[in-house]
């Protein structure tokens, strides 16, 4: 389970980019939208730094025990 954790947290990198790529391609029509979705990008990376900091507290922790 430990593993599948370590590669699915990569996947909100991958949403952080599809939304920064979503945020340039509006930026010309709807800067709102475009605002939005730049907020929310950071947003995610901020999740991803802070699940992948937990994590390794957590293994390091487990691995410790050992």
């Amino acid at each position: 389970m430990n593993k599948l954790w370590k590669y699915t947290q990569y996947g909100y990198i991958v949403v952080a980019i599809v939304l920064l790529i979503d945020a340039i391609t509006r930026w010309s029509t709807d800067r709102n939208q475009a605002y939005f979705s730049i907020v929310f990008a950071v947003f995610i990376t901020a999740i991803f730094f802070f699940k992948r900091w937990f994590r390794r507290k957590i293994e390091k922790k487990n691995n410790e025990r050992k």
